[in-house]
């Protein structure tokens, strides 16, 4: 459904669209018997799609699906022209309030509950967020399939991955502003509880029948993270082999899950214990095994504006908000340990106001 606003308060004062399809098929005999187009009353005219408008100089108003009122109108070539340039404006209006944030989806809470809001109530802005690993994400920006004005990773090393020439120099800069370590969550209801209370953590992750989910090493920060856990742990406890009897090979499909689906498969039953950051844990009420700081990896999460970001103002807006005590706040109420604001790479391409956040003396 495409929608447009109508200039004539005579003929109705509601939203109407002119129409012979509906996605992409012929409209139905049911919605209407006249053969030819037919007008719409909606509510938004935001997502209008002029090639699918068809001017007539006659045509049916349907005023609901259910109860259809017919009426017979004319609309004319000039005044079919200022609808076009009326619903042209209000799209490139709604396009350019939009912030579109792309982000590393251990941070889906804080994000789509606190963040998100509260940055659109502060700027007016609205925000648009689109959650996944890390390095998927940057796959995605790089292969020009996904576009944004934020970007928010759980690693440096995939910001390095998207700047310079040869990366598509997506990245001129990036900030470090928080980390979040490692842990085991399980599910309080798991057969296994017992064993996590009282046995080395690592021995119960190798018993039969355990149940465990973890993300791609090669798509998610955390899922690498993982990996290099397990092997820093070998060499901790004196287990050789133990990665291997716990995850088997480092992409093992039993165990490989999408990011943002992990929290909800835990707490679902369908796994037993699963590999989180401590921000999720904390966010989704996940009891947890913390880890030794000697073999406990952490996610470092970083924040910068893309090239060619849609709509760099709002992307400095919310790269600000975010930086800024407000936002500080709600990091540290969805469980990340806060880190003093350290900038890499090109200094001078960072928008003034940012700048101000992690340099406040200059």
């Amino acid at each position: 459904m495409f929608a447009l606003a109508e200039l004539d308060s005579e003929l109705t004062d509601r939203v109407i669209l002119l129409t012979d399809t509906k996605d992409g098929q012929p409209l139905p005999a049911s919605e209407g018997s006249y053969d030819g187009p037919r007008l719409f009353c909606f509510t938004s005219a935001l997502d209008f799609n002029p090639s699918h408008f068809i001017l007539s100089h006659a045509a049916r108003l349907v005023l609901g699906r259910e109860t259809p009122m017919i009426l017979s109108i004319k609309i004319s070539s000039a005044k079919l022209a200022a609808i076009f340039m009326i619903t042209a404006s209000a799209s490139a209006w709604a396009a350019d309030s939009n912030v579109n944030v792309l982000y590393a989806g251990s941070l889906v809470n804080l994000m789509e509950r606190s963040a998100g809001p509260a940055f659109e109530q502060k700027s007016g802005d609205r925000f648009q967020g689109y959650a996944g690993g890390s390095n998927k994400v940057a796959n995605e920006i790089k292969g020009k399939l996904r576009r944004g004005d934020v970007f928010v990773s759980a690693n440096p090393k995939v910001d390095d991955q998207l700047i310079g020439l040869a990366n598509g120099d997506w990245v001129r800069w990036y900030i470090t502003f928080a980390e979040s370590p490692l842990v085991i969550g399980y599910n309080p209801s798991s057969r296994f509880v017992n064993d996590l209370k009282n046995k080395p953590w690592y021995e119960v992750l190798a018993e039969p029948g355990l149940k465990l989910g973890r993300t791609d090493p090669k798509l998610d920060p955390k899922g690498a993270l993982t990996v290099e856990l397990l092997k820093s742990a070998e060499t901790s406890y004196s287990k050789p082999g133990l990665s291997q009897q716990i995850i088997g090979a480092p992409d093992n499909p039993a165990q490989v899950l999408p990011e943002e689906t992990l929290v909800g498969r835990l707490q679902s039953g369908q796994l037993d214990v699963g590999f989180f950051y401590s921000t999720e844990t904390s966010d989704a009420k996940i009891p947890a095994i913390t880890l030794p700081d000697d073999i406990a990896p952490k996610a470092h999460y970083t924040v910068t504006i893309l090239r060619d970001a849609p709509n760099p103002a709002g992307a400095e807006r919310f790269v600000s908000f975010l930086l800024d005590s407000q936002g500080r706040d709600l990091l540290k109420q969805h469980g990340l340990e806060l880190l003093k604001p350290n900038l890499s790479g090109d200094a001078n391409a960072v928008p003034a106001a940012v700048r101000s956040l992690v340099y406040p003396a200059q």
